[in-house]
């Protein structure tokens, strides 16, 4: 008899066949009557830009399974850094040419603050009911994965209890001489994505976040505004620890990398989820919307979850990269950051500026 993994290969490998067996041009069940005319609409446009942080290679597949549904529209994918990406499209809308007509972003809070200037048009997309209510708001940013963020190390050279399981044991290990300048993580003055998890830290650890960031100091962080800049230092063993790594892309190094551990901490995981809207600059309205439809169905999230290992955020997607699942792997101390005012909260320039001077005193760079 075939074992229990197989079977359940089997069955996705069915369920993926199933999704993608929807004729071209079919009006998927519970869409709008008239969607057919969006569909053409979208095909006469015949390009698609799209600002995203989600380095090209994940997207990849995503890409190629879109435009195999919609053949007749050319995705143009530009992959930016978080910061890039919001500084690049506020320049171009002041400008009053056009930008991308999606953006799609793991840097939560920059998103939201663009739609909440004004940015985004408003759209109802079909599949938004099957999606959490915290990762929808107002029918203009949505919510499209479901991904912790992790504790990154090298398998090689850690062991045992040098392994932190908690942020509380992190100061524990970070005391020990063998981490100093052994520790990464992002830098939040140029990463939009590492403020918004150091900040979404400061929500979740209140009495104990500005002592991490003391211990972090101490240990000597070295800080970068990339992930894979970081997860490749800690592989080559030039660093031990990498600290708030985005779990999809630790996940997806440590299937092809033996020296790369990760672990989601114990007393809780913030989840972010990477927002998507719709501009309301776009020069191709039409197959913008098609796109963020496609990313929230069925077929997008099992493509998301199946071939881009970014986790999907819908509940009736089965597997490993899943809500299903992570939802049993980190039962309560789940934290995922919701859409919506209280994700702009440190934006406020008061705010931003109190925080990162904190932090500077915290790793000793400023006094």
């Amino acid at each position: 008899m075939p074992s229990p993994a197989t079977v359940r290969a089997f069955l996705r490998a069915v369920a993926a066949l199933l999704l993608l067996s929807v004729p071209l041009g079919a009006v998927p069940p519970g869409y709008p009557a008239d969607y057919q005319k969006l569909v053409e609409a979208g095909r006469k446009e015949g390009k698609l830009v799209v600002y995203a942080t989600t380095d090209s290679k994940s997207a990849e597949p995503i890409v190629k399974d879109f435009e195999a549904l919609y053949p007749g529209i050319k995705v143009e994918y530009n992959d930016l850094n978080s910061t890039e990406l919001y500084n690049r499209y506020i320049s171009e809308a002041a400008a009053g040419g056009g930008t991308g007509d999606v953006t799609w972003s793991s840097a939560m809070d920059l998103q939201v603050k663009l739609v909440m200037d004004g940015h985004a048009v408003a759209y109802k997309s079909p599949e938004a009911k099957n999606i959490p209510t915290w990762a929808l708001w107002k029918d203009m940013a949505w919510g499209t994965t479901y991904e912790p963020i992790s504790i990154l190390y090298n398998k090689r050279l850690l062991k045992g209890d040098e392994i932190p399981q908690s942020h509380a044991d992190l100061l524990r290990v970070l005391a020990n001489p063998r981490f100093k300048g052994k520790v990464v993580t992002y830098d939040p003055e140029r990463s939009g994505v590492g403020f918004s998890y150091l900040t979404q830290d400061l929500k979740n650890n209140p009495k104990g976040f500005w002592d991490m960031a003391g211990a972090l100091g101490k240990a000597g962080v070295k800080v970068y505004t990339s992930t894979g800049a970081m997860m490749e230092k800690v592989s080559s063993g030039e660093a031990l620890l990498g600290y708030n790594i985005i779990g999809s892309y630790a996940f997806l190094k440590a299937k092809k990398d033996p020296s790369i551990g990760y672990l989601y901490p114990s007393d809780y995981t913030v989840v972010m989820s990477r927002v998507m809207f719709i501009s309301r600059h776009a020069k191709n309205p039409n197959a913008a919307k098609l796109w963020a439809d496609y990313i929230l169905s069925a077929r997008g999230q099992q493509v998301i979850s199946d071939k881009a290992d970014l986790f999907s955020i819908r509940a009736d997607i089965k597997g490993e990269t899943t809500l299903a699942n992570l939802t049993k792997v980190l039962g309560t101390g789940a934290r995922p950051i919701p859409i919506g005012q209280d994700t702009v909260e440190f934006l406020d320039q008061k705010k931003r500026l109190d925080f990162l001077k904190k932090w500077q005193q915290a790793l000793g760079t400023v006094k």
